[in-house]
């Protein structure tokens, strides 16, 4: 099966995903926990496409798929039909048929949702056991703690009714391991595993399976990681690098000192500059923040090996490079440009546009050419 794009002659730029890369790094962090890695492939796989992360993951034996929306967890389920599929989001109201039909299963994180799943279930439909959530820290979903212990220690109710086959909860700074919040939220989710013995429990994310003491439980849920993204900043990756970006350079030019550039004349050239135009934009997910003016620093690109900077604003379908330090020879008509690539890695390009690896890798657009490695 094959997901490239057509036509390669057609596109300004080439993503290339290396699926080979992927696998490895979710390999890497089920070793490291000692125990079953499932996979969080929201966001489209966190920009990566879901039909063939899904695909590579699954043929490698992962079993178990988390998505935010129930749209995501049906193009998840056509390529892994065996799977465990959780909804992250939780249980839209009226949306129980769908989950059945597609034998996908809620994320339930409130009460209401509990009693309209169970509620569901009473009139015969079949449904895969649903996933509960205790929220230990975020205030964003799922149920208070002591919810979550009041409803373990009905003996009937609504957790038998719901068919609750996973219990978790999400860390809020487990990037940070200095950070008191985490020994907290170890704490207050030891206590809800331990309140439903013998069922499954989740805490893990990326990041969580660097943190010191943190249990792994029956089921853990990477999500950055597994693309590349570092979950142990401020030291080196351990994962592999899942994404590269290369784009063309379509023209080529020389500007006098005092020449102003791009949109509003945002920046002015000091010297005399060599300049190259790049097709990628705004429009291709690249941040507008990574624009380099006067005033402000901001992205760069590799042309020839060597970083050359982003000047002017980063336009909706164009970016404008200074490769005026580039070999001889490496910026010329139709030569490829580095946008996300060896130095410049998921957490290098992050900072150059204001913003963090994770929004570099779920804005990445659909006009790229898109060539899929390592299947």
């Amino acid at each position: 099966m094959s997901f490239d794009s057509p036509d390669p002659a057609a596109y300004g730029a080439t993503l290339t995903i290396d699926l080979a890369a992927l696998v490895s790094n979710w390999r890497l962090l089920g070793r490291r926990a000692g125990t079953e890695a499932g996979a969080v492939v929201k966001a489209d796989a966190y920009g990566i496409g879901i039909e063939p992360a899904v695909t590579a993951l699954a043929r490698a034996g992962c079993r178990n798929f988390f998505v935010a929306h129930l749209s995501e967890g049906v193009r998840a389920r056509k390529v892994a039909p065996e799977a465990t599929v959780y909804i992250l989001n939780g249980l839209l109201p009226g949306s129980c048929g769908l989950y059945a039909e597609h034998a996908l299963s809620p994320v339930l994180g409130s009460h209401e949702e509990l009693l309209e799943w169970a509620s569901f279930r009473q009139t015969g439909a079949k449904v895969r056991p649903a996933a509960l959530h205790v929220d230990t820290a975020m205030n964003r979903l799922g149920l208070w703690p002591g919810e979550g212990l009041n409803l373990a220690r009905e003996k009937s109710g609504a957790i038998a009714a719901a068919d609750i086959g996973l219990v978790m909860s999400h860390f809020a700074s487990s990037e940070d391991e200095a950070d008191p919040a985490n020994a907290r939220q170890i704490a207050a989710f030891a206590e809800i595993a331990a309140a439903f013995p013998g069922l499954p429990a989740s805490l893990k994310n990326s990041s969580g399976h660097f943190l010191k003491d943190c249990p792994s439980y029956q089921l853990t849920r990477p999500g950055y990681a597994l693309y590349g993204g570092n979950p142990t900043p401020g030291k080196p990756n351990p994962m592999q690098p899942v994404v590269g970006l290369e784009a063309t350079i379509i023209q080529t030019r020389a500007v006098e000192a005092g020449t102003q550039v791009g949109y509003n004349g945002r920046w002015t050239a000091g010297s005399r500059r060599r300049l190259a135009t790049i097709c990628l934009g705004y429009a291709d997910g690249y941040p507008r923040n990574a624009s380099w003016t006067d005033t402000v620093t901001g992205g760069s690109a590799l042309v020839g090996g060597v970083s050359c900077p982003f000047v002017g604003s980063v336009s909706m379908d164009l970016i404008i490079i200074d490769v005026t330090e580039a070999p001889e020879g490496s910026a010329v008509r139709g030569a490829p440009v580095t946008l996300i690539g060896g130095p410049l890695d998921l957490e290098a390009v992050g900072a150059g546009a204001k913003t963090i690896g994770y929004e570099i890798l779920t804005s990445l657009g659909r006009r790229y050419r898109r060539r899929y490695v390592g299947l």
